[in-house]
């Protein structure tokens, strides 16, 4: 495969080109999940994902509970749909315990205090209430516990891990910022019963279909650090997926590595045991018009964070800090990095709001690819209901 060959492949298999998903919860069930610390920007992973999602209808679906934010895999925030929640989280829980041990100790949550802040929590939002992390450290705080900064965190994080909290229905600040909250995992979360969370090697099975399905070409070692789980479990999953749906996910050997992925769509025969697919796995890909294209990606989007040790592959490091150290989000060209952007709000909330993007690009750009980037430009303030324009760098 070369270089152009992976990046395709790869845009392909996550949605960022033709056919998109039908909606923002149909993405997400393509990703698994979604790396979503950053949530407004977040939604846009989602969104640009889809045939014209918007930013409303993301954050409706949150606020549904049909795509929930929570902490899982590594840990840190991702977006999860309802439905693989409880099976991820059973997968996921014991090496997120064990992963936060030193965090729990140095905070003073042993068992004994986790068991009495989960019950606390859990009568908090009992009956569909939803509430602030603020409204959450009240509660334990009147339980006797010393909950603020870190032991808050871990305390919150804890109950989530344990399957007692999800999140709620987002709320905004006075100034119009997204704002977390938390609600009862059973309420939020359909199939919560356990009758309904498959095996572990059914769940294996399932992660290693859905990772390599769309982000391959990836190793196992990108699995692994992007699940958290171990190598080992990785090679079980695969072999297990191949049991339940054989030829799902081939190997393909180039660049001194193993990789695994969708097997093309075009009637080859595919690549087994190591051996390199045939046209490099393009048909996967899909029709390409020949046009470049230009995608503004949040820089911890999947098709950078998705991977580890292959991440190379689109040219760089995400995210940018090309000026006093603030970070700013990732310009693809045909999928290698081209160059930084950041947004802003201006007049947020009245009749002439809108939104600016600083972009910096790598190099100076052709009419063509001018014409590229205005594209991206005016997608983006679709998805945000407001006009973008592009500003000065620096202003």
């Amino acid at each position: 495969m070369e270089p152009h060959e992976v990046l395709r492949t790869r845009l392909a298999g996550q949605q960022l080109r033709e056919p998109r998903a039908a909606t923002a919860e149909d993405a997400l069930k393509n990703l698994l999940a979604v790396q979503a610390q950053e949530f407004p920007y977040a939604r846009w992973s989602l969104a640009q994902r889809t045939s014209g999602a918007t930013a409303a209808e993301v954050e409706q679906a949150v606020a549904d509970g049909r795509i929930l934010r929570t902490h899982i895999l590594r840990p840190t925030w991702h977006f999860v749909h309802r439905d693989d929640l409880p099976w991820l989280r059973a997968l996921s829980a014991p090496r997120l315990h064990q992963a936060n041990g030193g965090t729990y100790r140095r905070t003073g949550i042993d068992d004994s205090a986790a068991s009495r802040s989960a019950g606390v929590l859990a009568e908090a939002v009992a009956g569909g209430v939803h509430l602030t992390p603020e409204q959450l450290a009240a509660r334990l705080q009147g339980a006797g516990f010393p909950a603020k900064g870190l032991a808050l965190a871990y305390l919150i994080m804890h109950a989530e891990i344990s399957g007692v909290l999800v999140s709620g229905a987002p709320v905004r600040s006075p100034g119009g910022a997204l704002r977390q909250t938390y609600a009862a995992f059973d309420e939020r979360v359909a199939g919560a019963a356990p009758a309904a969370v498959p095996s572990r090697e059914e769940s294996l099975a399932a992660l290693a279909l859905r990772y390599f399905g769309s982000r391959g070409p990836a190793t196992v070692r990108d699995c692994a650090d992007w699940s958290g789980l171990a190598m080992t479990d990785v090679r079980k999953g695969l072999a297990l997926a191949d049991e339940i749906a054989p030829g799902a996910i081939v190997a393909a050997s180039f660049d001194g590595a193993a990789f695994y992925l969708r097997p093309p769509e075009a009637g080859e025969a595919p690549g087994r045991d190591g051996e390199s697919l045939p046209n490099g796995g393009a048909a996967q890909a899909g029709a390409w018009d020949g046009q470049p294209q230009i995608d503004l990606v949040q820089c911890y989007d999947e098709y950078i964070m998705g991977y580890s040790v292959s991440r190379h592959y689109f040219g760089g490091t995400a995210p940018a800090y090309p000026f006093d150290d603030n970070p700013m989000h990732v310009v693809l060209l045909d999928g290698v990095l081209a160059g930084s952007w950041r947004h802003s709000l201006v007049r947020r909330g009245s009749a002439a709001q809108r939104c600016e993007l600083d972009i910096r690009l790598s190099r100076p750009l052709g009419q063509e690819l001018e014409n590229a980037l205005e594209l991206a430009v005016a997608r983006y303030g679709d998805f945000l209901g407001m006009p973008a324009v592009r500003v000065p760098a620096g202003t």
